[in-house]
């Protein structure tokens, strides 16, 4: 008997059969053109090829990258390049990774090569310690015997952290269970330097706000000499700790606590201390102030192994001091003091320059983010960026061929390229990135300063990264252009899309970006969904790609015009002023922006629907969403509020205060810019997602709302995810999927799409 289909061809015309293919070649391309829900978030379809990390080689002789191996499934080869010539070498194979009495070869998750080049440091098998996978298992291949030995293997699994070669390539040091080990790699032999770690005495790593605020992780540093290694000690002992509760995976709840510094709250006490990298006893410096009210945020050895440099921020970080200090006897010596009446950021670029004869700085003590070289002893310093814009961080600096390295946008704040100026202050700034090229650019930039590994994006287009030569910045290797989702990409239907700048009625000029329906009509009203941040922790309307567009452009072929800006106190590069204006005044003056923008928006816009406003945000952007919904009935009617903090005197003592100030003397500011005490005004649809286990913004903020709002006799709309952390996420429980649909249902049920 033939086939149904075979039958069916037999007996029907070509024509017929044309038709058919035609109809059924149309359906998938309709299919292909839109986006779903399913495709966003319960597919592979749009996730960017994996890529690095990549590691220039101290040696000079080039760069290495992870590639798949053809001789093990699912694992990595580690390959050199030549950047002169593309020439390749398979520095270390999968099949070398495979330890003894084992059938499964080592996953590569990080690496490091030793100072020599002749062993690698594997890092594998790791898990989440709140924000990143900073604990797991250490191995090192010895390139030259071949051997591979596991380091702290009498410990358990995934229980190292930081695992840091030696200077002389002879030694690991590491950190497990808040002491500090070292290993020498010939002997085998553990020597634990630390013997006072504990639950609440943290040694050589850090407390849940030094990691989140500070993003400071590894708390140790090897001399240069390796004689003796510095570290952060933190004492949690009288910090209030935090209660999650798990009511879902046992009979009974199950509690885990952490310690978590509240605004106002006891902070950790932090000192750093020198020591012996055989042990012994710890010379601690001697550092100004009460160690509970001041943060240490930023050590290093001082090009040499007998002094150190450091940076300390006073509680309320507007006075930040440089300091050296003696390895041996613990006394300081100040080299310059910034002050700011905000705050102060800790100058994360900084780099002893000239053989530790100078240093480079950053400052906005101008008016702008600004580049100086200084003198060893603070004495003497020279502009490297004068002009009117934001150096936004340095990449590289290089004595020999006389310029530092930095990405800034002096004309245009959203986007970012790569300059470079000259050492000696006397030339003008130059461009290396191209000029037909707008975007996104991050550079990993090699140490003679003659290439860089180079990541590209615009809002529309996913990254490409290659490897690029300098000044010229011509490409010499494409690593990957995600082509197969620029392919999915250009079948979409897009619509257009725009970049825009709005001055609002008080003079305030503000960046922004929206995206029209595909069948888009200007002579009709559509209804308008804003995504907000707010905070000065990001920006939403720069040019670069994030999966956060696709939903976006998946709501704008629904029928709506999606779009977001940038208010002040956002880290545009838009000088001091810009970001700082909105010191103690976080939630006020950067709310009215948002709402200002958007209202002068409304006038250039003359298609956007004035009676048909959404906003959305997550984290601050959540808290954001409360504030305009609250303060701005009139403007906004429908909001989506993710994980928000509705009383800010909930977040953590680091960021809230660097912002708003501290308590009591601001207690004022604190009150006047709580969004939960505006919650009177919501007059539109709120609909309130958190997840009860989430560490940073905690679930307790959104239930002190909900009675807020009860009180009240304000309607609302709830979603709690029980357990989940602040992204609220994960594909395989379907975690993604659910909260997205949950979001553009509501915006659908809401806030009717389309045009009127």
């Amino acid at each position: 008997m033939k086939p149904f289909g075979s039958l069916l061809s037999s007996l029907m015309p070509a024509s017929f059969l044309a038709l058919f293919a035609t109809i059924a070649t149309a359906q998938e391309s309709t299919e292909q053109s839109q986006l779903s829900l399913e495709r966003l978030f319960n597919s592979e379809e749009f996730d960017l090829e994996s890529f690095g990390p990549a590691r220039w080689l101290s040696d000079g002789s080039g760069y290495t990258l992870l590639e798949d191996s053809n001789a093990v499934q699912d694992r990595k080869d580690i390959v050199r390049y030549d950047p002169k010539t593309n020439d390749r070498e398979i520095l270390v194979t999968a099949s070398q990774l495979q330890p003894a009495m084992s059938d499964e070869t080592l996953k590569i998750e990080n690496y490091s090569w030793s100072a020599d080049g002749s062993k690698v440091l594997i890092y594998t098998n790791s898990q989440r310690v709140w924000r990143t996978n900073s604990r797991g298992d250490y191995w090192v291949l010895d390139l030259v015997s071949g051997a591979l030995s596991q380091i702290g293997s009498d410990f358990p699994a995934s229980s190292l952290m930081f695992a840091t070669f030696s200077p002389d390539d002879t030694r690991i040091a590491y950190v497990q269970l808040n002491n500090i080990y070292v290993e020498d790699l010939s002997s085998s032999k553990v020597t634990q330097i630390t013997n006072d770690g504990s639950t609440n005495l943290i040694n050589g790593t850090f407390d849940w706000v030094y990691e989140e605020e500070f993003g400071l992780r590894n708390g140790f540093r090897w001399s240069p000499d390796g004689s003796r290694i510095a570290y952060w000690q933190l004492d949690s002992e009288g910090v209030e700790a935090f209660t999650l509760i798990n009511n879902t995976d046992t009979l009974y709840p199950k509690l885990s606590q952490f310690p978590y510094p509240k605004v106002g709250e006891t902070n950790s006490s932090a000192r750093l201390g020198v020591l012996d990298a055989k042990g012994g006893p710890t010379t601690w410096i001697q550092l100004d102030g009460d160690p509970r009210q001041h943060y240490p945020v930023f050590m290093e050895w001082a090009e040499n192994s007998d002094e150190l440099v450091i940076q300390q921020l006073n509680r309320r970080q507007n006075i930040n001091k440089l300091e050296l200090a003696n390895a041996s006897t613990g006394k300081i010596q100040n080299i310059l003091t910034d002050t700011d009446q905000a705050w102060l950021d800790p100058v994360t670029d900084f780099q002893w320059f000239d053989e530790g004869r100078s240093f480079l700085w950053v400052s906005d003590k101008n008016g702008w983010r600004q580049i100086f070289l200084v003198s060893r002893d603070g004495r003497s310093e020279t502009l490297l960026t004068p002009g009117s814009y934001d150096a936004i961080s340095i990449l590289h600096a290089d004595a020999e061929d006389g310029y530092v390295y930095f990405i800034a946008s002096p004309d245009d704040p959203q986007r970012r390229y790569l300059y470079r100026a000259p050492l000696d202050g006397s030339g003008e700034l130059e461009r290396m990135t191209p000029a037909d090229q707008p975007g996104d650019h991050r550079y990993l930039v090699a140490k003679d300063s003659r290439y860089a590994v180079h990541w590209y994006s615009t809002r529309d287009t996913p990254t490409t990264i290659d490897l690029v030569s300098l000044p010229g910045h011509e490409r010499l290797q494409l690593f990957t252009d995600n082509g197969q989702v620029q392919k999915t990409l250009a079948a979409l239907d897009y619509g257009t899309s725009e970049f825009f700048e709005v001055t609002s009625e008080e003079g305030i000029t503000m960046e922004g970006f929206l995206r029209l329906p595909p069948d888009f009509d200007p002579s009709k009203k559509y209804p308008v969904i804003f995504y907000v941040y707010g905070e000065p922790a990001g920006q939403t309307a720069r040019d670069q790609w994030s999966s956060r567009n696709l939903w976006h452009i998946m709501m704008s072929q629904k029928g709506y015009v999606t779009a977001t800006l940038d208010n002040r106190g956002q880290p545009a590069p838009k000088g001091r002023e810009w970001r700082k204006s909105i010191y103690r005044e976080l939630g006020t003056t950067n709310m009215k922006d948002q709402m200002l923008g958007a209202k002068a928006l409304m006038i250039q816009k003359p298609y956007l629907d004035t009676q048909r406003v959404g906003i959305w945000g997550h984290s601050g952007g959540g808290t954001s969403t409360l504030h305009l919904m609250f303060r701005y009935p009139e403007m906004y009617h429908v909001g989506v509020s993710q994980a928000p903090v509705p009383d800010i005197t909930l977040y953590d003592s680091i960021y809230q205060e660097r912002y708003s100030g501290v308590l009591p003397e601001d207690a004022l500011q604190y009150e006047e810019t709580k969004a939960i005490n505006h919650a009177e005004g919501l007059a539109g649809k709120l609909l309130l997602v958190h997840g009860t286990g989430d560490d940073n913004v905690h679930y307790q903020g959104t239930e002190r709302l909900i009675n807020k709002l009860v009180s009240l006799n304000k309607q609302f709309d709830l979603m709690v995810y029980p357990n989940r952390n602040h992204r609220i996420s994960g594909s395989a429980d379907g975690t993604t999927l659910h909260l997205g649909t949950l979001r553009t249902e509501y915006f659908l049920k809401h806030l009717p799409a389309g045009p009127k």
